[in-house]
């Protein structure tokens, strides 16, 4: 039966126990690791979320009683045990922090009994995902999640009091917003008071902060909650956290310097990883022309090469057929894979077909220089001779091209680097590799809409040389103020330089698409504001979730998130979304849609 505390008061964590401490009396609680009974002794791994502290419970050293109870202690026991701290004898555990030292006994109070739980409480739990985010409070106890979740905490404390220091000032913007559903879609919110009439809560605090650079604050920071109602995939979820921030009077290079100062703060405080500074810089198209994605990992070559010139005039149908509509031919050197097993290839054509390739063409070049290749009865010897010359290919290496329009060579090469870079293992967690990529497309042409739409968002800036492509109609060339801040191959943070002044603005919904009615319709209250003295301003946000994921060497941000969603944005452990009352229902003046009979 659960006891009470009873006046009695922890004294330290169970990892907080230290040889200075040697001869002292403590007071420990936490969660019984497991308990191995010997007969006269019983040992006890007691746990809290600073680690493990060995217990001894003697028969005679602590009441028959304490030693009766002791005798009954199960994995997950929550327990309150005062004892007199002992080195160890010659078993020392070197795993453990306090390996070396040992809990005496002298009384013990069981605070609860557990159940058997469903799974063990332990690190790197080999437990399937559905039954772990099932009892997430259970699995939250594994030392390496509390471990992360700790470091995301530190995170947090650290952010906030870097830019404290740098002279931000930490605004909190709406949950209950207006809907603005360019970008992905809204979660809506209905009002109760306003039947029919529908919040949003947001995407980003993006109109937000920048109606505050508006009201003079100068220098915002806020460690923000948003929401995105995204289609299903595997690393993302429907509610996340972001750094965000804002300034006022500042272009570009102001923006880069003071977070690169913040990630070299950072990665100092929590990793002791140094941070060369300056970052790295690249724009846009040279990402895409190099590595085939905006958000290239550089921890490893690989680069691409464009091969078009080499192979225009070959008698290769694929080439030239490509190259006609007006594509490329790219290639990427795979060196030392000369040997890989046509099996292996062939997956690594139908992983190359789920990003859009028809398939892919390859010259394996064997150690003693003669070459096997999908395409060679197509090439005259001088001209396979010239495409591997371009490929800088010598013996032992694989050769492997893609032939389409220019975005489908770049998806398809762009992920073929990373999954070869994964075989080959040159993908080296403790590496941190930082780039900036800068001078985005301001615009991305929508198929299905059959318009334009905003690569970031509707507000930002274009580079001042292509505000006369606006005149001349060459849209799809205009560059933006925009930067990504990249590690790893993950974007972890983006933002741009604003538009500040109205005329830009309206042409930039006109370029959009957007009537001007349209414009002032969800957008009025930002565009009013800008007609009483907008600072130039910009900002970025960084991905929390995702820098606190790469920073812990984890594969999933669901593990530095303490409560994540599933794939299809529902929670195993409290079931929801879930069904509401009628009653509920006719408050909103809602109805829902009968279910179809299964």
């Amino acid at each position: 039966m659960a006891e009470s505390m009873k006046g009695l008061h922890r004294t330290c964590r169970c990892a907080e126990v230290t040889n200075d401490m040697v001869g002292s009396k403590v007071t420990l609680m936490g969660w019984v690791q497991k308990a191995r009974n010997k007969g006269g002794l019983v040992f006890v791994d007691l746990r809290d979320r600073s680690g493990i502290m060995q217990v001894i419970f003697e028969n005679g050293g602590i009441d028959e009683e304490g030693f009766e109870k002791a005798g009954k202690l199960r994995s997950e026991f929550v327990i309150a045990v005062t004892g007199t701290v002992e080195n160890r004898g010659g078993a020392v555990n070197e795993n453990l922090a306090t390996g070396a030292l040992e809990l005496r006994a002298e009384s013990l109070r069981i605070l609860a009994e557990s159940d058997v739980p469903p799974f063990p409480i332990e690190e790197n739990s080999k437990t399937k995902d559905e039954i772990r985010l099932k009892y997430r409070y259970l699995d939250l106890r594994r030392p390496d999640l509390q471990r992360n979740l700790m470091m995301k905490s530190k995170v947090m404390m650290l952010t906030r009091k870097f830019f404290t220091d740098e002279g931000f000032l930490e605004v909190e913007t709406p949950m209950l917003g207006k809907s603005t559903p360019e970008g992905a879609r809204d979660y809506l919110v209905p009002s109760r008071i306003h039947p029919g009439s529908f919040y949003g809560l947001p995407q980003s605090p993006q109109l937000y902060k920048q109606l505050l650079m508006c009201s003079g604050y100068d220098r915002y920071i806020q460690i923000a909650r948003c929401f995105r109602d995204e289609d299903l995939r595997a690393d993302r979820q429907p509610e996340f956290t972001q750094i965000d921030m804002e300034l006022s009077f500042v272009d570009v290079d102001d923006v880069i310097d003071v977070n690169e100062r913040f990630l070299a703060y950072l990665f100092k405080e929590v990793l002791n990883v140094d941070v060369k500074l300056p970052i790295q810089r690249i724009t846009w198209q040279e990402a895409m022309d190099r590595f085939g994605s905006d958000k290239p990992d550089m921890r490893f070559g690989m680069e691409l090469h464009d091969v078009s010139e080499v192979v225009k005039d070959c008698g290769f149908v694929v080439f030239k057929g490509a190259l006609e509509a007006g594509g490329s031919v790219r290639g990427i050197n795979a060196e030392g894979q000369g040997s890989m097993p046509r099996k292996k290839i062939d997956k690594l054509v139908e992983f190359a077909k789920t990003y859009g390739a028809k398939g892919l063409a390859y010259i394996a070049i064997a150690e003693d220089g003669t070459r096997k290749s999908s395409f060679a009865k197509f090439m005259t010897e001088e001209e396979m001779d010239a495409l591997v010359q371009a490929m800088e290919g010598k013996p032992g290496d694989l050769l492997l091209f893609a032939a389409d329009k220019n975005k489908v060579v770049y998806d398809v090469l762009g992920a073929l680097r990373v999954e070869l870079a994964k075989q080959m293992d040159l993908l080296d967690k403790n590496e941190y590799r930082f780039v900036w990529v800068t001078e985005f497309p301001l615009l991305e042409w929508n198929e299905e809409e059959n318009r334009y739409t905003a690569m970031h968002h509707p507000f930002t800036m274009l580079m001042d040389e292509d505000i006369p492509l606006i005149e001349s109609g060459d849209l799809g060339k205009i560059r933006a103020k925009a930067y990504d801040i990249v590690l790893n191959g993950n974007e972890i943070g983006g933002g741009s330089v604003r538009i500040h002044q109205n005329d830009i603005q309206e042409k930039m919904f006109e370029m959009l698409g957007f009537t001007k009615e349209a414009a002032y319709e969800q957008f009025g209250f930002l565009l009013n504001a800008f007609k009483y003295g907008v600072p130039p301003h910009a900002g970025l946000a960084y991905g929390l979730d995702r820098l606190v994921m790469l920073m812990a060497k984890v594969d999933s941000i669901r593990d530095v998130i303490a409560f994540p969603k599933v794939k299809d944005a529902s929670c195993l452990m409290t079931e929801s979304p879930s069904r509401v009352s009628e009653q509920q229902l006719e408050e909103l003046g809602l109805e829902t849609a009968p279910e179809e009979a299964e």
